[in-house]
């Protein structure tokens, strides 16, 4: 048993809080996907010669449920950090986002 503990340790220690700086980067894009869904689409053409068209859309729980974008952030980043986010979410600009 003994020769398990140091990767259990480190396994549990994976599990505890990061800092509160990573926490709010982390959490942008949870609180960016309750604002709206996200998506993107490419369009090309296959080495056979035929167009190809791929697209994704990310759509989260909290956006089908109406949950305040700054409320999921700062959910996220307590839950994540153990701390309150150093701003609001509000206060991020886009560009940061």
């Amino acid at each position: 048993m003994h020769r398990f503990a140091p990767a259990v340790l480190l396994c549990v220690s994976a599990c505890g809080p990061v800092s509160l700086a990573q926490a709010e980067r982390e959490c942008l894009s949870q609180a960016r996907l309750a604002e709206q869904p996200r998506g993107s689409v490419g369009v090309g053409i296959g080495s056979d010669g035929k167009p190809k068209l791929r697209g994704n859309v990310t759509i989260t729980s909290d956006y089908l449920q109406g949950r305040d974008p700054s409320q999921v952030y700062q959910n996220c980043v307590v839950r994540r950090s153990g701390e309150f986010p150093s701003r609001s979410y509000s206060s991020i600009p886009a560009a940061s986002l």
